[in-house]
């Protein structure tokens, strides 16, 4: 999943990158408001952890910009105020979630996850199709009640479809979504991994839909 990080404290971005990777998300960070609200409508993210303080345009008028525009991406706003009336602004603009500074990185990691799963029709934290599972938290997945051995990037690709378990997922979605900063629509680096993933599971679950992408179901 891609993570639209906007904060403008260097060594909290720093701390939060690193946390969110750790969990298996791509992240983009920027440091300025006119560049988050441009950033948010023209690339495809799945959530964004939005700072109120930004220099240049405030993070509640990047909001509003935002749900004016019909942009329906999870939005946790990060803020060192905690008076009411300044959350009471943050929900208005069309926050989903809010969390004071200071806070527990752990606790921002989770709320994302929560956020981006809450997005795609998901209640419980441990997805399934068929015999694979992924625990959303703990960001693992099992085949079989067995851990299944990925890399960084193959547990993105495979994360994500399994968000999406059902559909087809285009490669260029795809792409976007699990590569931080941008994907090349021309690389077969994705299809190499696709087919390490299939390989990897053993079992027929995730099908590639000629033309169109790929789909992970038990169905062909």
């Amino acid at each position: 999943m891609r993570i639209l990080l906007a904060e403008d404290d260097a060594e909290l971005v720093a701390r939060v990158a690193a946390a969110l990777a750790a969990a298996g998300f791509a992240v983009d960070c920027v440091d300025d408001g006119v560049e988050t609200e441009f950033r948010g409508q023209t690339e495809a993210y799945d959530a964004s952890v939005l700072d109120l303080g930004l220099p240049g345009l405030d993070g509640v008028s990047v909001l509003h910009r935002w749900r004016e525009a019909g942009l329906a991406l999870p939005v946790l706003v990060l803020t060192a105020r905690s008076r009411w009336h300044d959350k009471l602004a943050g929900f208005n603009a069309g926050a989903d979630d809010y969390l004071t500074k200071p806070f527990q990185i752990e606790e921002l990691v989770l709320r994302v996850q929560a956020l981006i799963r809450r997005s795609t029709g998901h209640a419980s934290p441990r997805l399934r199709c068929g015999a694979l599972e992924l625990d959303a938290h703990a960001g693992r997945f099992a085949l079989d009640g067995d851990p299944l051995a990925l890399t960084a990037r193959e547990y993105r690709i495979l994360a994500y479809l399994m968000h999406h378990a059902g559909r087809v997922v285009s490669r260029a979605e795809l792409g976007e979504h699990v590569y931080d900063n941008g994907y090349d629509p021309d690389s077969n680096v994705l299809d190499v991994l696709v087919g390490r993933i299939r390989r990897k599971l053993g079992v027929a679950l995730l099908h590639t839909v000629r033309g169109q992408g790929f789909r992970l179901s038990e169905a062909p």
